[in-house]
């Protein structure tokens, strides 16, 4: 049976990240395996709903590693691998093909995987989800003759999607559930804001509505609305949300509880059996709860940090949420957990592109949102949220610097 140093379970962002920082940190030739039930090795995903779905950027553009990366520094990475389960007492990962591989020391990073239409036509032609590589150039492909598209999401996907293929010229529909558009995420002038920023650019929003079914012969031709409202469509998108993909370790011993349970550490319930990423809820230490984040930054940050943690180095892991989003001519940025918030602030005017909102608890900053404003707001965001600074509303809300803002604590 081959055996190995270091493995990670799963081939995604976490993989990549972890087996650069491995390697700065002086790691030998054939010390790490990578099992990847992907196709490809390690890409970023952010740009599969944005550049590279619209085409501006190419496999090769968005590789974390290049490919070379991997044989130079003996790295093993078996790509379309299919792991049958997890022997954590014997150290051993067993494959769909038969094959048994052994580890030292394992990372689990099996990641999410979308969540699927159940309704009645689920399962026509052109209804696509977006999740890996494949899944954005078989989108692609498909935008590339399509004249009419439905969405069906409000979240970021959904609204980047959207953006992506409404720039390619084909009428785009966004199909929400709720009453505005990511209502989980932004305040109602925020959802006001882009609302009327998409439909300027010519996205039709249909909110509060339920599908019931798709139609179509072979393939998909119409979305039929719970109100008796027909969306006729060349083509579906769906961006539903994701779950953790456990499976794999499901008899395996490791604690699952909405991902694989860990501790501030990142450490599973097992000795010497780490996880990351998306499939990861961990402890966050900032803010005292379990959370599990689907982000890109996350899985670069755990992954990074767990190669820390093989390598010696353990430190508690303390990081600030974060992601982004390209729509359109639009870049934002957000920080934090807004979840328990009692005050909002708004920074900027609302009616133009260039804003801020900053969700305060009991005057210390939590969360941040930021666009088009000045490079020292998106400092801030982080060195308050991390340090839990004071701030004075009014002050904040003002047009004078953002440090004029920040109160001694009591």
């Amino acid at each position: 049976m081959n055996q190995s140093k270091y493995m990670i379970l799963g081939g995604g962002m976490v993989a990549g990240y972890a087996a650069k920082e491995l390697v700065e940190r002086g790691m030998k030739s054939g010390e790490l395996t990578i099992l990847s039930a992907d196709n490809a090795i390690p890409y970023e995903r952010p740009p599969l709903s944005k550049s590279f779905l619209a085409g501006k950027d190419d496999e090769k553009s968005i590789r974390i590693n290049a490919e070379e990366f991997y044989g130079q520094h003996g790295i093993e990475v078996k790509l379309s691998c299919e792991v049958a389960g997890v022997d954590a007492r014997q150290k051993t990962v067993h494959l769909q093909s038969g094959e048994d591989l052994g580890f030292e020391k394992l990372i689990v990073a099996t990641g999410a995987q979308v969540k699927t239409l159940t309704i009645p036509g689920a399962n026509l032609g052109d209804v696509y989800y977006l999740r890996s590589m494949e899944d954005s150039k078989k989108i692609r492909t498909r935008a590339g003759d399509a004249k009419r598209a439905a969405v069906i999401g409000g979240g970021f996907i959904a609204m980047e999607v959207s953006a992506v293929l409404a720039q390619k010229g084909i009428e785009t529909t966004m199909l929400i559930r709720e009453d505005r558009i990511w209502k989980q995420v932004f305040t109602p002038a925020m959802s006001k804001f882009f609302e009327d920023y998409y439909s300027a650019r010519g996205v039709r929003l249909v909110k509060q509505t339920n599908l019931t079914e798709l139609k179509g012969d072979s393939a998909v031709k119409s979305v039929a609305l719970e109100d008796g409202r027909t969306v006729g469509c060349d083509m579906v998108v769906a961006g539903i949300g994701v779950s953790p993909v456990t499976e794999p370790i499901a008899n395996s011993g490791m604690q699952i509880a909405n991902g694989i349970v860990v501790n501030e550490y990142l450490e599973t319930s097992v000795p010497g059996i780490h996880a990351a990423g998306d499939v990861a809820n961990y402890q966050d230490t900032l803010f005292n709860k379990r959370r599990r984040v689907e982000h890109w930054d996350n899985a670069v940050s755990q992954g990074q940090y767990c190669a820390r943690a093989l390598s010696g180095e353990r430190k508690a892991f303390s990081h600030v949420p974060y992601f982004f989003s390209d729509v359109f001519d639009l870049s934002y940025e957000f920080w934090g957990d807004p979840a328990n918030a009692d005050q909002i602030v708004e920074r900027g005017d609302l009616s133009t592109s260039s804003f801020s909102v900053w969700w305060l608890q009991q005057k210390r900053v939590i969360a941040a949102f930021v666009m088009s404003r000045p490079d020292e707001e998106r400092d801030a965001a982080t060195k308050w949220i991390e340090s839990k600074q004071q701030v004075s509303a009014e002050k904040l809300k003002g047009k004078s610097s953002v440090s004029d803002a920040e109160e001694s604590a009591s």
